[in-house]
């Protein structure tokens, strides 16, 4: 068994295509099925289902689970390797919010490039209940989220501090309110977060505590969703003050203070706490935890 055979059958596991994994891997069609004969016959087993669409037979799905884990292992020596040049280097998977990966990572980021030109930087947008546990189990690397509770196993660092604020359209009847109070919210019509995500989650809690019940008429999965449906007046929402920056200055939402949401809440960068950190992450981590809380809430 080699390293290649193990990378061939991952590729075919995506692809589930003999043709098109060797594409890929710029091998020919013949030289891909002689990889997986070959490990077929070291451990006497099926590990393919030649029928098409390919698919990996029950064998095949876990000597799968074992191949990532040998590979991952082989990445992170080449890592460790590499990072003996002291040069920052490598890939960070980023995990965020849409709403942070709009508002505040194309500023971070731009600075970041331009420093470190080795580094690549995948991100992926999530729900903010998903980011912790996608760190938890090593599918991203580093999250920015909002941090409701600590866990043992996460590192945090508070970046800057947000609040959530009551939106309308100029054309609603609440437009003319500088301040409101969250017992008003019980019969106007609003559109919500969705469940999964921290700032609904603050929300409902709210609600509850005045034991309220809202009058939802749309739940949305991201800020930026939300604030496109009170723009065109459909109903008044909750969410972040960093995301309504831009909105406000054009005139296109108003903002009512509601004293009863009027509590800070930190965002911060969260990884792995014990895991092997790449010179890429370790210096992506730093950079954040060095800056002050202007360079992320800055709406210039």
């Amino acid at each position: 068994m080699n390293i290649n055979q193990l990378e061939t059958l991952l590729t075919i596991s995506k692809t589930m295509s003999f043709r098109k994994a060797g594409e890929l891997l710029n091998l020919t069609q013949p030289a891909v099925s002689a990889q997986i004969k070959s490990l077929e016959d070291e451990f006497k087993t099926v590990l393919i289902d030649r029928n098409q669409p390919v698919t990996l037979t029950d064998r095949g799905q876990v000597f799968l689970e074992h191949a990532e884990q040998i590979l991952g292992v082989v990445e992170e020596l080449k890592q460790k390797l590499s990072d003996l040049n002291q040069i920052p280097q490598g890939h960070i998977v980023l995990g965020t919010t849409s709403t942070i990966a709009i508002q505040i990572l194309p500023r971070v980021l731009s600075y970041f490039q331009n420093q470190f030109p080795m580094i690549k930087t995948t991100i992926h947008s999530m729900p903010s209940s998903q980011i912790t546990p996608a760190v938890e189990n090593g599918s991203i690397d580093i999250g920015i989220t909002y941090i409701s509770e600590k866990s043992p196993s996460i590192e945090t660092a508070a970046l800057y501090y947000d609040t959530y604020e009551l939106v309308v359209a100029p054309g609603h009847p609440m437009s003319h309110l500088k301040h409101t109070t969250v017992e008003a919210l019980k019969d106007t019509p609003l559109i919500m977060l969705s469940p999964d995500t921290f700032g609904r989650r603050f929300v409902d809690q709210i609600f509850e505590k005045y034991k309220i019940q809202p009058n939802i008429v749309m739940e949305l999965s991201s800020s930026e969703e939300v604030k496109r449906m009170v723009e065109i007046n459909l109903g008044a929402a909750v969410v972040s003050k960093l995301s309504i920056a831009n909105e406000l200055k054009l005139g296109t939402l108003r903002m009512i203070k509601v004293n009863e949401l009027e509590l800070t809440h930190p965002v911060s960068v969260v990884y792995r706490s014990g895991r092997y950190l790449n010179s890429a992450i370790k210096q992506f981590i730093s950079d954040l935890r060095g800056m002050s809380e202007s360079q992320f809430v800055s709406t210039e």
